[in-house]
């Protein structure tokens, strides 16, 4: 088969075929009467695993040496394809996000391009102090994507506040990437995401951290719960009341029930998922103990009708608690 034909059947260019064959990858060993090369069925297969092999992405000297070593294995050869190509994508990912980073900041001249990919840098520097400084920067045109993400992937706690605090600064802005991160498959992110969203004073944010109460990591629903508690949130009231009992930031907790309390159908209101928790022989004193220090900060007939009768509990612990608090609300003007 003459090299035409050979570059026909196989979907190679001549000159390629030529340049296989001053690489030593292609041998044609025949020759026409006339002196043309002639290619035999070997020659045509070895050109299809030539082919095949450089799709993977191997370079033409690693294809001579897969096809002319005896002892290779094509396991060691994929997973190599494969660790090269993963890093690959993962440099081609970076670019397309800094370009996007750079699109959604709507450069005006080349000076706005340099200015964002200089902030981006920044952001993604290996040294925390830079990065710092990045955030406490002026945002300028520079888009909150960018912030928002540095922020959900910041491990360095001062750095984050940093960032938190320039989310904030940028106000609903950054809301839709922060309920992304609030569904992120690693809790870390999450947590970072419920953080930025907790600083932000705005009604849209206000919403994501009330729907935040029903969220299947605790830990984000906590963070919200006492967020919305300071921010006068009733639906907060029934998580507020499990973080007491389950001594998670329990003190905080009840400061929020506190804060809570502003009337009298609030409080009484608050009162009775107190005293629900205090029922039942299964709780444990510790936890009743922490519950009816909640009550102590929340006033009405309800609250105190429940002290009273705490005072005179069978665990004395609760009851010292209980006379306490009523002897302060006596003394109250």
């Amino acid at each position: 088969m003459l090299i035409g034909d050979v570059a026909r059947r196989c979907g190679v260019s001549v000159r390629m075929l030529r340049h296989y064959e001053s690489l030593g990858l292609v041998r044609p060993g025949g020759r026409t009467g006339a002196g043309y090369r002639e290619y035999s069925g070997e020659d045509v297969r070895r050109i299809f695993h030539i082919e095949s092999l450089r799709s993977l992405g191997l370079s033409l000297r690693a294809v001579g040496q897969a096809l002319d070593d005896p002892d290779f294995t094509p396991t060691t050869l994929v997973d190599d394809l494969i660790r090269r190509t993963r890093a690959r994508i993962a440099d081609e990912t970076r670019l397309l996000t800094r370009l996007e980073r750079i699109d959604a900041a709507g450069p005006g001249d080349w000076t706005d391009v340099l200015q964002t990919v200089a902030l981006l840098r920044a952001l993604g520097s290996s040294h925390a102090a830079q990065r710092q400084r990045a955030a406490l920067a002026p945002v300028g045109a520079v888009a909150v994507e960018a912030l928002v993400e540095a922020a959900l992937g910041e491990p360095d706690p001062h750095v984050a506040g940093a960032l938190r605090w320039a989310v904030a600064r940028a106000g609903a802005a950054g809301l839709p990437l922060l309920a992304q991160g609030l569904d992120a498959p690693v809790a870390a992110v999450r947590d970072r995401a419920v953080r930025c969203l907790v600083e932000i004073p705005h009604d849209a944010a206000t919403a994501l951290l009330r729907d935040a109460l029903d969220h299947r990591d605790v830990a984000v629903r906590r963070c919200a719960a006492l967020t919305l508690g300071a921010r006068g949130v009733p639906e907060a009231v029934p998580t507020l009341v499990d973080m007491v009992v389950q001594e998670a930031n329990d003190v905080e907790a009840a400061d929020a029930l506190a804060a809570l309390a502003v009337d009298a159908e609030s409080a009484d209101r608050i009162a009775a998922a107190l005293v629900a928790g205090l029922t039942g022989d299964a709780v444990a004193s510790p936890v009743r103990r922490r519950l009816t220090q909640a009550l102590a900060g929340i006033p009405g007939e309800r609250a105190s009708r429940a002290l009273a009768e705490l005072a005179v509990d069978a665990d004395r612990p609760v009851a010292l608690t209980a006379t306490y608090v009523l002897m302060l609300r006596d003394r109250e003007p």
